[in-house]
């Protein structure tokens, strides 16, 4: 799989989120690098629209992102 197309604008892969950077480095290489289709912040893209992303909302939150989804 490729990189995600929302990389060069993405808050969380421009170390705009806050967190443990071993961590972030790490969900940068799984979900931005890898495989953006498990991506919390990429569901709510394609779901929802860019204007609908949380800022603060990390890779790994899926729980958060299905419950933006259901309420839209």
């Amino acid at each position: 799989m490729q990189e995600c197309e929302l990389i060069e604008s993405c808050p969380f892969y421009n170390d705009q989120l806050k967190g443990d950077a071993k961590q972030i480095e790490s969900m940068k290489e799984k979900y931005c690098r890898t495989n953006n289709l498990n991506c919390a912040r990429y569901m709510v893209f394609i779901a929802l629209g860019k204007e609908s992303m949380p800022e603060e909302l990390f890779p790994h939150q899926k729980d958060r992102a299905y419950e933006l989804i259901i309420q839209n």
